[in-house]
């Protein structure tokens, strides 16, 4: 027994010194020249800090709306509704938020608003709107604040993110960022 207690008892004192400690502060220092040093990509607007790879609720019609989120916003809780395209639960939600839509949007057509608008992401958390999912979005923002359709529309061309090397992906736009050059519009 002897023979197997003490190396057990090296390797256990090994292993813990090694993984809390050397382990630990290597992936710390190599942090330190990632973006954000490791504390995740993070703006700080009017003294709020806001977190631009984590979705964030934006309903206020003078806001570039984000896309639903199944676990409503919770990053701790990150995960999609997992009901398939049928289900009558998931097409009620969707209908809901068509609905919601149309009546906050009254000049768009039921066939021309963007999935990403209703439907939430696999993770509940996606930070991004599809660039037609913006567009839509530009009469009643410009009506509501008062700015013309044109500066809206150079908003959303300046925050328009391309496909990963122009080729993987889509076009996309981080709402949370859009909206905080929205409110510094004159």
């Amino acid at each position: 027994m002897k023979n197997n207690l003490i190396p057990a008892i090296r390797l256990t004192l090994v292993c813990l010194v090694f993984f809390c400690g050397i382990y630990t502060a290597v992936v710390w220092a190599i942090a330190q020249f990632a973006p954000g040093q490791g504390k995740g990509f993070t703006v700080t607007e009017n003294g709020k800090t806001h977190h631009v790879i984590v979705g964030q609720s934006f309903t206020s019609d003078n806001y570039f709306w984000s896309r639903p989120s199944a676990v409503d916003y919770d990053a701790a809780g990150s995960g999609g509704s997992n009901y398939g395209p049928t289900n009558p639960d998931h097409l009620a939600e969707v209908q809901t938020r068509i609905e919601h839509f149309l009546v906050h949007n009254p000049s768009i057509n039921k066939s021309e608003i963007p999935s990403d608008l209703v439907t939430a992401s696999g993770s509940g958390l996606d930070p991004h709107i599809s660039v037609q999912a913006a567009k839509i979005q530009v009469k009643r923002i410009s009506e509501i604040r008062n700015i013309s359709e044109s500066s809206l529309v150079e908003l959303i061309e300046k925050h328009t993110e391309k496909p990963l090397l122009g080729l993987f992906g889509t076009e996309r736009i981080n709402v949370l960022k859009l909206n905080l050059d929205l409110d510094n519009l004159k």
